[in-house]
């Protein structure tokens, strides 16, 4: 028994060695680079190697306030690896003349910028684009945004950003995907592969950059760069899917988060970058700090610039963004036993693979050529694309007696501080935007409208009343002229526009940079100047819409109540006017879908759909019961919960059907509902499927999205929708940090959006 007991656990070990030797098998074209890569570095003294690790910007700044000093110097030196916010293919080409031909080894530099929500095509910002819930939408945008940045000579794009948040605080919310971690990484893969595509060396694909790693949409207060603290549990289930999603997919950089974490600073954190990123996920690529991030660490507390760049290279950062902490100090250290020369080696190594994969050694300037330049940017079919995008990410927040869609006659008064402002259209974090030539609502209404409609216009109000705060909101040339004229004044000329018009469009909300990095807000209204100038109008009679721009959830309860039609646009790019215009009107279906709770008040934050239950959770139907988990002046509710978004149609959805109630591992669950058309007109609707784990080893959500499908009908049509339920949905990590699905029973729910959805139940065996 024993005898045969260690045969098989040899033969077993046998057979896993040689599988293991296998699978260490490396591929011709790795041996390759390998080789190419290794030749290089043999040639290369310390100080070229740390040169490669040292990242500047050739422009202004665009997240700091620092700007880097005497580029040209330094690249000849060979002490440039990279540089950003630096763009056109003659510009670079001529940085890349100096790189290749005056320095010593003639290492090509690789070129990154902020392409986040397109390129001079700039989409609608991501928090919109998550909305639409349409991952073909998303990846062809990131496509697109690869094709114009590389005929601008870009190769890098610091983005996606995929940190979860949950706190709308937090301006950089708007950045990201919201605040599900399955519909998070969906779109993570969905951008990944659009900006990289298949082959990395084709002169119309970058490398991606996954940021912020890690937990950054998490930071206390919902204040920019402010401190996190989260237990493993939440980590791993909730926060860290989307990065390892991103890593999955191939992503080819990482880069590292401002905020401390659980007492350790993200770009000084070893756990973070090499046991987690590397060792468990196996992550290939090299990592990169945000602005100054290794600076940084000295307020954090952690030392002196030596001290800290040493803690950052020996975490695992490979490549220093402006600050020249590795630059200036990683040989001291070196010289000193700080810091082990096969450190530098290995993140030396890592970027040198990055720049082979893109082709720049076999073609540095493989990314200059002026003619696609020429073509390949804003070209028509792009901008039309951007327009149904943005068509796409906004939401129907409300409607009543069918205000919208409006009639294509009459008179029209279109009022407010965004109506006539072009520069505020791309929203937060497009750098590359054309704001100069980017239409203003008001002009794109008209030039969409024609004659056929009167439109007036009114300013009605500043954006904000307190100048001094105005300015801080409109940073980045996003300007809106200020009216000096006392309020009454203002709001008195807007009410008689209104009373000449047949229907009110009121254009308010925040400014783009109110939303973005370090716009954090605690007061999360729309400002009280425009609420006035909005109370106003709708005390004329009119009808009234509010079409809402905002770069984060707002607390909208009096608007709400008030306001028959409400029309949350976000900000949606490049083509933002013309798409407004074609909702407002009727050529397009409004279909999207929120992807944060929107909350009562900014006392509820931080509210998201997937919480865990209390042990003393309300009762349902009620909003207070003392001795429970609630509040005394507001209920438990969001004002719009997750996934909600109206549609100038209607839709029904008949109970859900299951092919079994009992399934175990290797097996499936068919989970079905009906839905249909039931009003007048076509329209999409995205479909979406729950699951709760009713008993398990550890707390689980009372929710969590499982499943969607976005599914375009005629009116009076009917579709049925198949959603197959595997084991892996039924995963999570438990306090042993295992990824398990547990034998029990489980609560499917299918709806129109994460409240109000019809239920079932299975058991896992």
């Amino acid at each position: 028994m024993k005898i045969s007991h260690l045969l098989f656990l040899s033969m077993f070990f046998c057979i896993g060695a040689t599988s293991a030797q296998q699978k260490k098998k490396v591929p011709a074209a790795d041996q390759k680079m390998n080789a190419f890569i290794g030749n290089l570095l043999s040639k290369m003294t310390l100080d070229e190697k740390i040169g490669q690790l040292n990242l500047l910007t050739g422009g202004e700044a665009t997240t700091g306030s620092v700007v880097s000093t005497d580029v040209e110097s330094k690249i000849k030196k060979g002490q440039v690896g990279g540089m950003f916010s630096f763009t056109t293919p003659q510009k670079i080409r001529k940085a890349q003349e100096i790189a290749v031909n005056e320095s010593r080894l003639k290492i090509p530099i690789i070129f990154g910028q902020d392409v986040i929500h397109g390129y001079k095509t700039t989409f609608p910002i991501p928090l919109a684009l998550s909305c639409t819930w349409d991952m073909s939408l998303i990846q062809k945008t990131a496509r697109i945004a690869a094709v114009e940045a590389t005929a601008d000579g870009l190769n890098w794009t610091f983005s996606p950003m995929v940190d979860i948040s949950r706190d709308p605080r937090w301006g950089r919310i708007s950045e990201g995907s919201g605040e599900d971690t399955y519909l998070g990484s969906q779109i993570a893969k969905a951008m990944i592969k659009g900006y990289q595509g298949d082959d990395l060396s084709k002169y119309n694909t970058m490398m991606a950059c996954v940021k912020h790693f890690a937990l950054y949409g998490a930071a206390e207060a919902g204040r920019d760069y402010n401190t996190t603290d989260m237990s493993l549990d939440r980590m791993y289930n909730e926060y860290l899917p989307p990065y390892k999603a991103a890593i999955d997919a191939g992503a080819g950089s990482v880069m590292t988060s401002f905020n401390d974490i659980n007492g350790v600073p993200a770009t000084a954190n070893k756990w973070l970058m090499t046991d987690l990123l590397r060792k468990q996920w196996g992550f290939k690529g090299f990592v990169v700090t945000d602005y100054t991030a290794v600076n940084e660490l000295i307020d954090h507390g952690l030392g002196d610039l030596q001290t800290v760049s040493a803690l950052s290279l020996n975490a695992g950062v490979d490549m220093d963004m402006v600050g020249e902490g590795f630059l200036t100090t990683l040989k001291k250290s070196v010289q000193e036993g700080k810091v082990k020369t096969q450190q530098i080696d290995n993140a030396c190594r890592l970027v040198l693979e990055a720049k082979y994969k893109l082709g720049l050694f076999e073609d540095p300037y493989r990314y200059c050529n002026e003619e696609r330049a020429k073509t390949e940017i804003l070209k028509p079919e792009h901008l039309q694309f951007a327009r149904e995008a943005a068509t796409q990410s906004f939401v129907l927040l409300k409607n009543d007696k069918q205000t919208l869609p409006l009639k294509k006659t009459g008179t029209v008064a279109l009022i407010g501080p965004l109506a006539n402002t072009g520069s505020n259209m791309p929203g937060t974090w497009s750098v590359n935007s054309d704001l100069a030539n980017t239409s203003s609502l008001l002009a794109g209404m008209k030039a969409a409208l024609g004659s056929n409609v009167k439109v007036l216009h009114s300013l009605g109000s500043n954006l904000l009343a307190d100048e001094a705060y105005q300015k801080r909101a409109t940073m980045f040339a996003r300007d809106i002229p200020r009216d000096n004229r006392p309020e009454e004044e203002v709001i008195k000329e807007a009410v008689d526009i209104a009373k000449q018009s047949d229907v009110v469009i009121a254009a308010l909300g925040e400014g783009s940079e109110m939303s973005g990095e370090s716009s954090s807000r605690t007061n999360l209204e729309i400002p009280e100047v425009q609420k006035r100038l909005l109370q106003a109008l709708l005390k004329t009679g009119k009808p009234v819409v509010l079409v809402l721009f905002s770069g984060r959830p707002l607390v909208l309860n009096w608007e709400n109540e008030n306001v028959p039609a409400i029309l949350n646009v976000w900000f949606g790019g490049t083509e933002a006017a013309k798409a407004i215009t074609d909702v407002l009107f009727g050529d397009v279906n409004p279909s999207g879908k929120l992807t944060t709770t929107f909350p009562q008040n900014v006392g509820q934050i931080p509210l998201y759909y997937s919480h865990k239950n209390t042990g003393r959770p309300l009762e349902d139907g009620k909003w207070f019961s003392k001795f429970r988990s609630n509040y005394i002046d507001v209920s438990n509710d969001p004002l719009y919960p997750f996934g909600y978004g109206l549609s100038y149609t209607t839709f029904d959805y008949s109970d859900i059907k299951l092919d079994k109630d009992k399934f175990k591992s290797g097996e499936t669950i068919n989970a079905s509902v009906i839905v249909k058309n039931t009003g007048s007109r076509e329209g999409k609707e995205v479909v979406q499927l729950y699951i709760r784990d009713l008993v398990g080893s550890s707390t689980r959500p009372v929710k969590e999205l499982k499943h969607f499908e976005k599914i375009d009908l005629k009116a009076g049509e009917s579709k049925t929708v198949n959603f197959k339920i595997t084991v892996d949905d039924l995963k999570f990590f438990n306090s042993e940090l295992k990824y398990v699905a547990e034998p029990g029973d489980f609560k499917v729910f299918i709806g129109t959006n994460s409240r109000d959805v019809k239920t079932n139940q299975f058991t896992l065996l």
